[in-house]
């Protein structure tokens, strides 16, 4: 890689490495295993500096390889054990006198949820993507994004007990 692009992707990298991390931790829950899927995506990025498109190409490529890093980790077999071990503590509701924006208790519900789902809602809510781009990224139909964003949704009120609250 020439001079010129090694200073341009140190600075995407620079620029783009908190938003990846964060991403991954909405996705998986663990600011360790979100640092290994941020750096393993700017790894991807930097194989494909060269022939990726550097306009909106680059940002949606490194989403892209953040949401599989993520997700490959979760297929591990030692992290599916961890998940199972875990999965019925994840599920209880939150203390009703707790504040809804209480960040460990959003975190704790995203990650009771079904990895693609989480993924739609991650994409679509939180990194603000177009349908489009979240389909492209995930390689999945549009209509498949909806359809799982409205049902993460759904489940996300639930595990976040707000459907209960709105139907007293």
């Amino acid at each position: 890689m020439r001079a010129r692009d090694e200073a341009e992707f140190t600075e995407f990298a620079a620029v783009t490495v908190r938003r990846l991390r964060r991403t991954a931790y909405l996705m998986c829950g663990d600011w360790h295993r979100a640092e290994d899927a941020a750096q393993d995506a700017l790894v991807k990025v930097y194989r494909r500096w060269t022939r990726i498109d550097r306009g909106d190409g680059l940002v949606g490529y490194a989403h892209k390889a953040v949401v599989t890093a993520v997700l490959d980790q979760s297929r591990k077999p030692w992290r599916r054990e961890h998940l199972d071990e875990v999965g019925d503590d994840l599920r209880v509701a939150p203390d009703p006198l707790q504040a809804i924006d209480d960040r460990s208790v959003v975190i704790d519900a995203l990650a009771a949820m079904a990895p693609g789902q989480r993924a739609c809602v991650v994409l679509r809510h939180y990194a603000d993507l177009s349908v489009e781009q979240t389909a492209e990224i995930l390689g999945i139909g549009e209509g498949a994004v909806k359809s799982q964003t409205s049902r993460g949704l759904v489940q996300l009120r639930d595990l976040l007990g707000l459907n209960e609250r709105c139907a007293s």
